[in-house]
């Protein structure tokens, strides 16, 4: 086609040649021969956009029950409990079986009889929960998890993105800064009672974050810290793993307490949006997934003071493809204990301790949103460790749903519970076929 318009416009100019200097037939050749160029690309780039597929798999509808296999635990069985759980975000069971699930900058929604046989999603949200200050992506509440001694003291630790206040960010709240923030509240008789703040940080942007307790009874807590360097500064608690006591003060034994400059909360730092913790009970080392840009995910085995990288050391790409830092590690950087790429979108995590199925007691269970930057193309990452947790062997479950994973935790069954994240915002059950 191309080469059918320049040789056109060529028999063109000769013919009107006769009328003008050589020097003009020249020149109008050569302009009809750009035209012509310019004119096909054009056209041919139009072309090439219009006929290109949308990027992604088609919805897949929950409907089950799913039977699997796997690598070495041969036969599992998936289960849809309950589903339209939209921007659902975190799980906790509660002792009887009944499971709390967080609904990011939403309400607070629990499955009844989770465990058993007949869960039953209750159709309004659990009341008590502080209320949110207008409408905004991610304001309000994030992630869940309970005290270790619920039993006895009934606390549900939860993180809350809370607006600045208005005059200082205008009267829209997607025009206002939030400060994330570690709250408790008594569950009691269905409702949430005495809600508290417990820690706060600065007015910032909206930051994801996950909770858990530690071995010890302290709670990590993480923030996000995507954009400039903020990961990298120590007075500020964005791009950060903190440590804290149960009541929200800062444990004494902290890396960085007394240290000029710095927020004694911080116990590690150079994070860009961590949104998976999980501590391994047997020896009590923590765990936190970074979500990296394009590439560059990570699980990183925690250590006390240690900087973790971003944005100066990465794996990472942006999503256009460049290099996010030109060298991924340095010497007084601490190296991923697990390194994805291309991105598997990491979430929520879990390490397996139960005896429902045996092969997969001690790995480590990471909830994939996409892979590849491909949507629908989520899973469960399965990791298995040696005794110094160095990575020997992976596997990846689920995809055939299709779904983006948020959260993976084990129930009191001895079974796996996930959360999807997407088309059907669903909780579904794994236990043995």
């Amino acid at each position: 086609m191309l080469v059918y318009y320049i040789a056109a416009n060529a028999r063109f100019s000769r013919v009107a040649g006769r009328y003008r200097t050589g020097r003009q037939k020249g020149q109008d050749m050569r302009a009809s021969i750009l035209r012509g160029l310019a004119l096909a690309v054009l056209s041919s780039n139009t072309v090439l956009a219009a006929d290109q597929p949308p990027i992604g798999v088609a919805p897949v509808e929950l409907q089950g029950p799913y039977v699997f296999d796997t690598a070495e635990q041969h036969g599992i069985k998936v289960t849809l409990l309950a589903r339209d759980l939209t921007r659902s975000f975190g799980l906790a069971f509660l002792p009887d079986g009944d499971l709390l699930v967080s609904v990011r900058g939403g309400p607070l929604r629990i499955i009844h009889d989770a465990t058993g046989a007949n869960p039953v999603l209750d159709p309004a949200p659990v009341p008590g929960l502080p209320a949110l200050d207008g409408v905004s992506r991610n304001g309000g509440l994030q992630d869940i998890a309970l005290h270790p001694d619920f039993a006895e003291n009934h606390y549900l630790y939860f993180t809350f993105n809370k607006h600045e206040p208005v005059a200082a960010g205008g009267e829209a709240p997607q025009q206002r800064r939030g400060a994330v923030t570690l709250m408790r509240a008594r569950y009691e008789n269905g409702r949430l009672e005495e809600a508290e703040e417990l820690f706060a940080g600065g007015y910032s942007g909206m930051s994801g974050s996950r909770i858990a307790f530690a071995n010890d009874g302290t709670v990590y807590f993480t923030t996000s810290g995507p954009n400039g360097d903020v990961s990298q500064q120590l007075d500020s608690i964005y791009g950060k793993v903190l440590r804290l006591n149960d009541d929200g003060s800062i444990p004494a034994d902290n890396p960085f307490v007394g240290q000029p400059g710095a927020n004694g909360a911080i116990f590690a730092y150079g994070f860009r949006d961590q949104l998976g913790l999980a501590v391994h009970e047997g020896t009590g080392t923590v765990f936190a997934a970074d979500h990296g840009m394009n590439g560059g995910d990570e699980v990183n085995l925690l250590k006390p003071g240690a900087n973790y990288g971003w944005p100066t050391y990465s794996f990472s790409r942006n999503y256009q493809g460049a290099r996010v830092s030109e060298l991924p590690v340095s010497a007084d950087i601490e190296q991923p204990q697990v390194l994805w790429s291309p991105s598997i979108a990491p979430s929520g995590m879990n390490f397996y301790n139960g005896d429902k199925f045996p092969a997969w007691k001690g790995n480590l269970f990471v909830a994939s949103a996409r892979r590849g930057e491909v949507d629908r193309t989520g899973g469960l990452e399965r990791v298995v460790f040696n005794d110094s947790f160095g990575d020997v062997r992976r596997e990846t479950l689920l995809t055939e749903l299709h779904q983006r994973i948020r959260q993976v935790v084990q129930g009191p069954d001895g079974n796996l519970y996930v959360l999807t994240d997407g088309d059907e915002y669903a909780v579904l059950r794994i236990e043995p076929n």
